[in-house]
């Protein structure tokens, strides 16, 4: 897809969010809203209320607050400030930015992506990026003729003016299903995207394998489905993916992620909003008008009153506080493997005509043929790895050399992020190692011994490792301990870190963006009156954006 030029907006004070040296007991026994979690969504939340001139108590069970949007330093030693969890930007709106004066900024990456591939032997790949005629070229390139690059435009040529239209919806009150495919007012867009399975389109579109994979993949970030799935979890996947800003781009945040909630903490404060920290939130009451929230830190429990609370923990997470039963959609289950690393330098590729620099400045694909899409997900719903896991690679220093240290900077060394796809948490419930978030793992052994966490990263590695011309191994940084610069996160860490419903990045699947028998005015709306969703489990929430923080707030405002 395009990319556009650099934001001008000011970049953010690159700090973390930090811990809060708040007392140990809230300073009232009853506010307006009470809000449970401290992520980006009910720091959103939280803003918008106390400017409102709500009285605001936010309880947080970790330490910190950010929830998945933070940075942090991981490698003992290495002045290196990594997105550790969630890495990238495109659903935030600008509206919640300026409403709520935040300093953050994002910066366009140069290169959407690049795809490395062989063809007749020969290694090559996809660059998509730096410009309309270079980008047709490399699609020549690769498949030996501009077909697949006229379908490439007419493609997203149609999901661009798709995200124009759907992009200013998501901050206002649900429209019913027929009033979005009005405002959308594209029938073939609508058939494509909300009615078809995203594999017969991108079938009756795509003919190369690869341009095909590159496509679906959109449809399966933090998505458990194959491209054929009746269920069409892969299109809501995919149309989160393409709206995001009225364009789809996707950006990198200055800073670091932590620089966003650094700023949303700070609003959030500076509108009288209470924060505390180290305060877990263990059983909710509630008549519908008047609620009780019980919490205990680390000095005992307590309990305060509220008119409304808003829950930035997951539906399963809510139903657990009320003493409900689960969720009648089943319990969630996240699919991906999240791996942190800091290179000395940049790996050389074997394609000749690939530079390292344009390479790993946009999305880095790896095993995404649609091909192997498929048999990925094949393997792991049948309990199995997948032979050659897919994942994809983003170098955030690239584009913000801001998260390293001046003498890191200076001396070539480089960040990577990648995101593996198709491991659902099911893969690692019954290992026995599972516990223990797992460093280090890039040398050695033959992809069959150790826990499944460590063969899955043998084994994703080495699909990275058959583009490169040297061993990413050998790029690797070491700490100041000797050890390689490298962690790595399954489903289960994320379920243990941050009670992410067994890894659930979006805490449950995304929902189509209008509103059904089920939902409320703002999609954020529980079977409580008086208790709202603030987080990626409300409808249209899911990806960094606030939208159900902004939302929430908005229901608790009657607005």
């Amino acid at each position: 897809m395009p990319t556009t030029p650099e934001s001008t907006a000011p970049e953010p004070n690159p700090r973390e969010p930090a811990a809060s040296s708040a007392p140990a007991a809230p300073a009232r026994g009853a506010y307006d809203a009470v809000i449970v979690g401290g992520g980006h969504n009910a720091l959103v939340a939280a803003a918008y209320l106390a400017r409102a001139g709500r009285s605001v108590l936010l309880l947080e069970r970790l330490d910190r607050v950010g929830g998945a949007a933070v940075s942090t330093r991981p490698f003992a030693g290495m002045d290196a400030r990594l997105s550790r969890y969630s890495y990238l930007v495109s659903l935030l709106p600008g509206k919640i930015v300026n409403d709520l004066g935040l300093v953050f900024a994002v910066r366009h990456r140069s290169v959407s992506s690049y795809t490395p591939a062989v063809r007749d032997g020969r290694p090559t790949g996809l660059l998509v990026g730096g410009g309309t005629a270079r980008t047709r070229a490399s699609f020549a390139r690769l498949t030996g003729s501009d077909r697949e690059f006229e379908a490439w435009q007419h493609f997203y040529g149609m999901t661009g003016r798709l995200a124009e239209r759907v992009f200013p919806t998501l901050t206002e009150p649900l429209p019913t299903r027929a009033q979005l495919r009005a405002r959308i007012d594209d029938e073939a867009a609508w058939q494509a995207l909300f009615e078809q399975p995203l594999g017969v389109t991108i079938e009756g579109t795509f003919s190369d394998d690869l341009v095909r994979g590159i496509v679906l993949t959109d449809g399966l970030i933090g998505t458990f489905a194959d491209a054929h799935d009746p269920g069409l979890a892969q299109n809501r996947c995919f149309l989160y993916h393409v709206i995001g800003g009225g364009t789809g781009d996707w950006n990198v945040p200055v800073g670091g992620m932590g620089a966003l909630t650094t700023a949303l903490a700070g609003a959030a404060r500076a509108a009288g909003a209470e924060i505390r920290t180290g305060h877990e939130v263990t059983r909710l009451e509630t008549d519908g008008t008047h609620a009780e929230v019980t919490y205990r830190h680390a000095d005992g429990t307590g309990t305060v009153a509220a008119r409304h609370v808003l829950v930035g923990a997951s539906p399963e997470e809510l139903a657990a506080l009320l003493g409900d039963g689960p969720p009648a959609d089943g319990r969630a289950e996240g699919c991906q493997l999240k791996v942190n690393m800091l290179l000395r330098r940049l790996p050389r590729l074997r394609d000749p005509e690939a530079d390292p620099r344009e390479a790993f400045a946009g999305t880095f694909h790896i095993a995404e043929g649609y091909g192997q899409l498929a048999e990925a997900h094949r393997q792991a719903a049948a309990g199995e790895l997948p032979g050659a896991p897919p994942s994809e690679i983003y170098c955030h220093s690239l584009t913000d050399p801001s998260i390293l240290g001046p003498e890191l900077a200076e001396s070539g060394h480089h960040t990577l992020t990648l995101f593996g796809l198709h491991t659902p948490a099911r893969l690692f419930e019954g290992d026995p190692a599972r516990d223990g978030a797992g460093s280090g793992g890039a040398r050695g052994g033959d992809g069959t011994g150790g826990s499944v966490r460590d063969r899955l990263l043998r084994a994703t590695l080495a699909q990275l490792d058959a583009h490169l011309a040297e061993p990413l191994a050998d790029c690797l940084a070491t700490d100041a301990e000797g050890r390689p610069c490298i962690e790595s996160r399954t489903p289960l860490d994320l379920d243990r870190e941050l009670r992410l419903p067994r890894g659930h990045i979006f805490h449950r699947d995304l929902s189509f963006p209008y509103a059904t028998e089920t939902t409320g005015r703002w999609g954020v709306e529980t079977r409580h009156a008086n208790v709202l969703l603030c987080g990626a489990g409300a409808v249209r929430g899911g990806g960094v954006s606030g939208i159900p923080g902004h939302n929430a707030a908005m229901a608790a405002l009657g607005r």
